[in-house]
């Protein structure tokens, strides 16, 4: 009708509907965004920040990756002084593609656009020795380490930690998804909200001094928010990949990767009647639960299901393996470890019932640990696929307790 009789109303019609869609969608994101800066605040409160967030100098992990872009983001909008630093951590040969090279160039690309200052830490000598030859010895002992809880606690929070404060630093800051909080004096570490991508099992071995000094500006934020604030912003690695593989040694293939440092010898593949079925390309290789690599084809009178590694004996060079996904072989009802690392002191015990995490997003099992000289942890319910070397972290509902490496599985 306006149309027809009214063509300059319309018109008039048609821009008022169009400013008021412009304004509508800005209230939108500004409510968005304004409550994502409370759950911000409500983690600064949290942890006891006591200074104005302009008196207070922050210094970023600055990966090059989309959590750490936005931890920078939030704290800056924030009014916090921010300054970033990207750690270099590993040496790479000659020819060889860095993928530390592309980090910091979109570290770098971050920072430009946030308006904050990037520093740029060499830690390779201190990876090499605190982290990378302990994880070589456990591989050679046929364990199966976690690199990624080493470099937390030798290089994120020892290493970056100390440079950080060697510039300014009243805290640090990373990407990880993980909650901080003061009790009394005491800082304690919890699950983030996004329990899909909590990352306090990697953050188990951490002491609750470093974390009285560090803010996670993610932990009560989605990933998918997450990305929607790298987007908004038009920041270049909101859709980049997480980072996978070895702590800071990136997406290589391991076995090849570990033959550059350890000399692999083949070896005979026995099922449980002890007949040799396949020949393995070197016990250290595998691990418990493992169906992938094996290359073992049709067996004569076996059923056709597949195999798996249930054991391993790295004196005799032999791996030992199971049918069936469900094969009780590759369950485990208790646990030994030599020692355990508690975030918080915990008074003496004997005994104490909790929740138990054996591998990042492994459903927690309830489990009772026994203390006598060294540890025994039993499990409610049986686990599948526990391996030596895993690391066994302790939880109180959403309280990360601290954690220990397995030494045998029963």
């Amino acid at each position: 009708i306006g149309l027809v009789q009214f063509p300059n109303l319309y018109w008039l019609g048609y821009k008022l509907c169009h400013l008021v869609q412009n304004q509508k969608s800005f209230n939108l994101t500004y409510i968005r965004n304004k409550y994502k800066y409370h759950k911000m605040n409500n983690e600064l409160n949290s942890i006891g920040i006591n200074k104005k967030p302009s008196d207070t100098t922050v210094v970023v992990a600055m990966s090059g990756g989309v959590d750490s872009s936005v931890s920078a983001y939030l704290l800056k909008k924030q009014g916090f002084n921010v300054i970033g630093l990207f750690m270099k951590n590993w040496q790479s040969e000659p020819g060889e593609v860095c993928s530390s090279e592309i980090d910091f160039k979109d570290a770098s690309e971050v920072c430009d656009m946030l308006d904050i200052p990037l520093h740029k830490a060499n830690f390779s000598d201190d990876y090499w020795d605190r982290v990378f030859k302990k994880f070589l010895s456990e591989h050679e002992k046929g364990r199966t380490p976690n690199p990624d809880i080493l470099c937390n606690r030798e290089i994120k929070f020892k290493s970056f930690y100390d440079y950080a404060l060697k510039i300014g630093a009243d805290y640090i800051a990373t990407g990880h998804y993980a909650k901080v909080e003061n009790d009394n004096g005491e800082t304690k570490l919890y699950r983030s909200k996004d329990i899909n991508k909590d990352q306090t099992y990697f953050l188990h071995e951490v002491s609750s001094k470093e974390f009285s000094k560090t803010i996670f500006p993610l932990s009560d934020i989605y990933k998918s928010e997450v990305r929607d604030i790298a987007r908004d912003l038009n920041l270049n690695i909101h859709s980049k990949k997480d980072s996978v593989g070895i702590c800071f040694v990136g997406e290589k293939n391991l076995r090849d990767f570990l033959n550059r440092f350890i000399k692999f010898k083949k070896g005979e593949i026995l099922n449980t009647d002890n007949e040799v079925i396949g020949e393995h390309n070197g016990s250290v290789l595998y691990t418990i639960g493992q169906r992938q690599g094996l290359g073992i084809g049709g067996i004569k009178d076996k059923d056709e299901l597949p195999w798996y590694v249930y054991g391993k004996n790295i004196r005799k060079n032999e791996i030992y393996v199971c049918q069936g996904v469900d094969n009780q072989l590759l369950y485990t009802e208790n646990i030994s470890l030599d020692k355990i690392h508690w975030i918080n002191k915990l008074k003496e015990f004997k005994n104490l019932d909790c929740l138990v995490q054996i591998r990042h997003r492994h459903k927690p099992v309830k489990c009772n640990i026994e203390f006598n000289e060294g540890f025994r942890v039993v499990f409610d319910e049986k686990i599948r696929g526990v391996a030596p070397g895993h690391s066994a972290v302790f939880y109180k509902d959403n309280l990360c307790l601290g954690g220990g490496v397995i030494e045998e599985r029963n």
